[in-house]
């Protein structure tokens, strides 16, 4: 029976993942695959794809991993990894549409949600809205990217960007007054 050496130190676990050592590489994997399956699972509403996805980005974490540079959180520095990896696939799939249109309104998001609501609920309310939508409003809203850098990431303009939040928001809000009119959870 081969005794597998536990780690106990992120950083001594990473130094040794970027000298190729697979056991290290594996336990970095098993520490981080749930939630990287979480971020994938945002971006790509398909299951097997975000699967696929989040392998793909492991597989660059595994590629550039003498690049980090412990100048912030490795779990940070994988997410974004898988950010941009969820962002190439659904490139890829031609799903992504970004009409130039820039805001003139301004919008009052604050009305309570007076539905309780679990976590697979609302993911499945993100999914419904239209990938360019979904893919600034969860760049912005939920991994807290400025408008700038959506942009860059995206390849938009700033005002894209934030067109695509409002009206991503303006939708969710939408569907939030429906459920709560008809009541959540009957339909």
């Amino acid at each position: 029976m081969k005794v597998i050496q536990l780690f106990r130190n992120e950083s001594q676990l990473i130094k040794r993942a970027a000298k190729n050592n697979r056991e290290a590489q594996q336990r970095l994997y098993e520490i981080h695959s749930g939630k990287m399956l979480s971020v994938c699972r945002q971006y790509v509403k398909d299951l097997h794809h975000a699967e696929e996805v989040m392998l793909n980005g492991f597989f660059k974490v595994f590629m550039h991993l003498s690049e980090f540079k412990a100048e912030g959180s490795f779990e940070g520095w994988i997410r974004r990894i898988m950010i941009r990896e969820a962002i190439s696939f659904l490139r890829t799939q031609k799903k992504v549409e970004f009409p130039d249109e820039n805001i003139q309104e301004k919008a009052d998001f604050s009305d309570p949600v007076t539905a309780e609501m679990n976590a697979a609920h609302i993911q499945e309310m993100i999914d419904g809205l239209p990938e360019g939508y979904k893919t600034v409003f969860l760049l912005y809203v939920v991994d807290g990217y400025k408008h700038s850098e959506i942009a860059k990431m995206l390849n938009i303009s700033e005002g894209t960007s934030k067109s695509q939040l409002f009206k991503a928001r303006k939708l969710l809000q939408e569907k939030l007054r429906a459920e709560n009119k008809t009541g959540y959870g009957s339909k």
